[in-house]
Formats: C-alpha cells, structure tokens, sequence
C-alpha cells in the first residue's frame, strides 16, 4: 500500500492519487500522494502549525504539503513500524507518556479543562488497496481505533493517549469493498496490521523505559472519573 521514508524525523507515506481520512491537525478528507507522520520537540509550541509543518517538509526533502494529511507526535521515527497483511498496510509510533485511562468504576469527578497540547501520542495510518465509499472509509478509522485501544489495553493498560490520531486511505481506482467492518477481509487484516504495529512500536519504543504504571506514574495524562448521567431514550 506505501512506500515509506523516513527522513529528519519525519515519515512519509506515499502512493499516487491516494484518497485520505484523518482524524488529527487540519484533517478531514482529501487526496493526496502522501501522508506525514512528524516528531516535534519536547515542549513544541510553535506560533504557526502551518509553517511549522512547512519548513520540516522542507527541510527534510519532501513535496509541499499540498492536500497531504499530517499527523505530530513526540515519538521518534525510528520507533515507528510498517505492517502489512493481505490488501492493508498500517503504520504506527507509539508513546504513553500521556495515557487517558477509562475506570470503570469512576465514582465521579469533574470535567477537565482542555488541555495543552503534550508529546506523547499513539498515531496509525491504515490503508487498503481496495475502493471505499465514504462509509467504508469512516468505518476503517472506526475499526483502526479499535483495534489500537484493544492491543494498548493488553500491552499498556490504558486505551490510549490524550492525543491519538488515526489516518484511513483507499486507492480510489482499486477494486471497490462496500465494507471495512471486522467480518471484512479488508477490517480483519486492518485490525490485524494495527495491533502487530502498535504492539512493534511500543516494544522499541519502550526496549530501555519502563511504561507507566498509571497516571500518576506518567509525566502527563488523564484518568475519566467524572459519571454521566443516563436515562432511557423516552425520559
């Protein structure tokens, strides 16, 4: 599904008149011949996102931007990992310096402030050779998300991060799968090249730090104590 380079702390995913769906920084869908995944700094605040992204492209060698989707994360590139399985390839760089855990036993709380921004962050980029409708397309980044909090739950313990952001691609021109669902060949070897990435890039990521035990063990996070109230659809 990709090439993949990386060059100055920055991956980038590349395959001709690709079409995208990102959930992170000025996302949205759009068709592109890359996708960049792009490590910043501790502390990273910069005026302008936008120039940012610009001059590390630069920098580093690749094409302007354009329409390409363009995630950020505090992980090191050389701790991301490719999977590639049946017509899907996943990438993935993960860090839980920042974990968002989900107690199911909250007994209450309030609701956080919004945050600033930290460097932490769990990002995958899947796609699929095959063609997505647009359903299919949104339902890929639903089944790459899944598939992400179940194997950082069995790995880490947490779902994910306060940061995560998941990229889904099809090749507009491949043969059309009407769905992405689990059942799918095209869901079943995602969720399968997302866990095996994840799993990759946590593993070297961590091979010389210890993870987290909890929140509080970690330079930053959240745990979602705060309870909602529910009534039946009719109350």
């Amino acid at each position: 599904m990709f090439e993949s380079t990386i060059r100055d702390d920055v991956l980038a995913l590349e395959r001709p008149e690709t079409r995208w769906l990102s959930t992170g920084w000025d996302g949205g869908t759009s068709v592109a011949d890359h996708a960049y995944n792009v490590t910043v700094p501790e502390g990273w605040q910069p005026d302008s996102i936008d120039e940012y992204v610009a001059d590390r492209l630069a920098d580093a060698g690749f094409p302007t931007r354009d329409a390409a989707p363009v995630l950020l994360t505090g992980v090191a590139q050389r701790h991301a990992r490719l999977a590639r399985c049946g017509p899907v390839a996943a990438a993935a760089t993960v860090g839980v310096s920042n974990p968002a855990a989900l107690p199911m036993d909250a007994d209450g709380g309030a609701l956080p402030n919004d945050p600033d921004p930290v460097a932490g962050t769990v990002n995958v980029v899947v796609g699929t050779t095959r063609r997505l409708d647009d359903a299919a397309l949104a339902n890929l980044v639903a089944v790459a998300a899944e598939a992400k909090t179940a194997t950082l739950l069995a790995t880490a313990g947490f779902p994910g991060t306060t940061s995560d952001a998941v990229v889904a691609a099809c090749d507009p021109a491949g043969e059309p799968s009407a769905f992405s669902g689990s059942a799918t060949r095209v869901g079943a070897a995602a969720r399968a090249c997302v866990r095996d990435a994840v799993r990759a890039s946590l593993d070297s990521r961590y091979e010389d730090e210890e993870l987290p035990d909890s929140v509080d063990d970690a330079r930053h996070g959240v745990s979602t104590d705060v309870r909602a109230d529910v009534v039946s659809p009719s109350e």
